[in-house]
């Protein structure tokens, strides 16, 4: 398809008749607020992985310890940190498991249930919009729509 017939963005980027721009804006900058809030996820995920992964390694520690005649000092690994929690009660799982179910999940959810109500289900019509008026028409790293 040639996308210079082509007016705008692609069906499924398109605004919707009798969406304002007040509301594409709004929802572009909800649709930002949660990209902001998935990042801030997957730094809970490098969070819980990297303090599991430094929690094993002490396995390593404790044994060298050992093997270089410092049981004592295994000893206080093992019992004061060794499967610590992290906050009281809680291991990194425990964490994110509560951000996932009190926050996470609840924001993502009402994001996509005012994207169905206030847009017909219409993700990213801000980017869609902002895409189309910066493009450069004719030039072909600047096409409307993927190739084929």
């Amino acid at each position: 398809m040639n996308d210079e017939l082509i007016e705008g963005p692609d069906a499924a980027h398109r605004r919707p008749d009798g969406v304002s721009d007040a509301t594409v804006e709004a929802l572009g900058s909800l649709s930002k607020a949660l990209e902001t809030t998935e990042r801030a996820r997957g730094h809970l995920y490098s969070f819980h992985q990297l303090t599991g992964t430094a929690d094993l390694e002490l396995d390593n520690a404790v044994r060298l310890l050992r093997e270089a005649g410092h049981a004592e000092a295994a000893g206080l690994i093992e019992r004061e940190v060794l499967g610590r929690n992290v906050i009281p009660g809680h291991w990194t799982f425990q964490i994110v498991e509560a951000y996932n179910r009190t926050y996470y999940r609840p924001f993502a959810d009402i994001e996509q249930r005012l994207v169905r109500e206030l847009a017909d289900g219409r993700d990213h019509l801000y980017e869609a919009e902002m895409k189309e008026a910066r493009r450069t028409r004719s030039h072909p790293d600047h096409a409307a729509l993927p190739p084929g």
